[in-house]
């Protein structure tokens, strides 16, 4: 049984969903102590309770310690099964987290799968749905083979939650798997930067708009505001996309919240998006720790980034309690890292 540490660098949810995607590729059951030792609240919230039952649920697996504010979890699954499935969260924690811990088993799975998830679609510490759909999904289907697609259906945002997406997975016949490698952006194809607003005044989007246009010097065409119908409860949030000739959408988001005017979550989209552009590199800080699963699944792959985050550094930890994989780790003279990730032999 693999034993994982919960307290061990960042110390956050992501250590409980990598462990449980490792667990149900590879078979290996999984002791989880101290999770999301590093939290305010520490131990299991409802979205990290949600996590585990969709895993189980997927993975046909025994489960324990799957209880609020727990801090010890065993997880043993036994068969990976395709299906139709539904999971709520309950409140406006995020959706795509949830796909994502079981996202690795499903593309292994023997059949087609569709998920449907109800809860936060578009909330602060998590990837947006688009992330999900136009950033990662792609790439995930470049290295697995799979075909992915995913459609929202109505927008939730913190606190009221919500939100309802679709996703279908339909495996690759032959289980094909590529070593990804993204080493040089190439030029930017497009940029687009859009503001949403649900139930809530016009203006705090006009506003966001226009400090992305100071900051950034977009044009104007390419910019838009966008009034959200369908969401139960009010919300906001600022997106910006670049896509670059090595196929990659980054996309940099931040959320509305109390006591933060609208220049100021606006500013801050803007400021990652310059030191992106400044940095010269395909892959963003957010989707490298994205990746670094799929790849040690896939076995290979290789990217440049920008420095890594505590984040990124635990996941690198967890996988390598799983897998025989490394990670050469180089950083470059201008600031830049370049990963890759291969084989270790035993």
């Amino acid at each position: 049984m693999i034993r994982i540490d919960g307290s061990f660098g960042e110390g956050g949810g992501q250590m409980l969903r990598s462990s449980l995607s490792l667990s149900l590729v590879t078979g290996m059951p999984v002791a989880l102590e101290k999770i999301r030792a590093g939290r305010r609240k520490p131990g299991l919230m409802r979205q990290h309770m949600t996590a585990v039952r969709a895993a189980a649920e997927v993975g046909d697996a025994e489960v324990t310690g799957n209880d609020p504010g727990s801090q010890n979890l065993v997880f043993k699954p036994r068969k990976i099964k395709a299906g139709s499935y539904r999971f709520a969260v309950g409140t406006a924690g995020s959706c795509t987290l949830i796909l994502q811990t079981i996202l690795p088993a499903l593309i292994r799975a023997e059949g087609v799968s569709d998920v449907e998830i109800e809860g936060g679609t578009h909330n602060m510490m998590a990837p947006p749905f688009e992330f999900l759909q136009k950033t990662f999904l792609p790439l995930l289907e470049q290295i697995s083979g799979a075909t992915i697609s995913a459609e929202l259906v109505r927008h939730g945002f913190y606190p009221a939650g919500g939100g309802l997406f679709k996703v279908r997975v339909a495996p690759a016949a032959a289980k094909p798997s590529k070593a990804l490698k993204l080493l040089e952006r190439g030029k930017v194809q497009k940029r687009e930067g859009v503001a949403m607003v649900s139930k809530l005044s016009n203006d705090i989007a006009s506003r966001e708009l226009k400090k992305l246009r100071s900051m950034l010097e977009w044009e104007e065409s390419e910019l838009r505001l966008e009034r959200i119908t369908t969401s139960p409860g009010p919300g906001n949030v600022v997106m910006a996309s670049v896509s670059s000739e090595c196929g990659v959408m980054e996309i940099f988001s931040g959320f509305g919240r109390l006591g933060v005017s609208a220049e100021k979550v606006a500013e801050g989209v803007a400021r990652e998006i310059l030191a992106y552009m400044a940095a010269d590199v395909p892959v963003g800080q957010h989707l490298a720790d994205q990746l670094l699963l799929p790849m040690a699944l896939a076995g290979a792959g290789e990217f440049r980034t920008m420095p890594l985050t505590l984040h990124t550094e635990t996941n690198l930890h967890v996988i390598g309690k799983f897998l025989p994989i490394g990670a050469d780790i180089v950083n470059e003279e201008d600031g830049t890292v370049k990963i890759k990730i291969k084989k270790v032999k035993s």
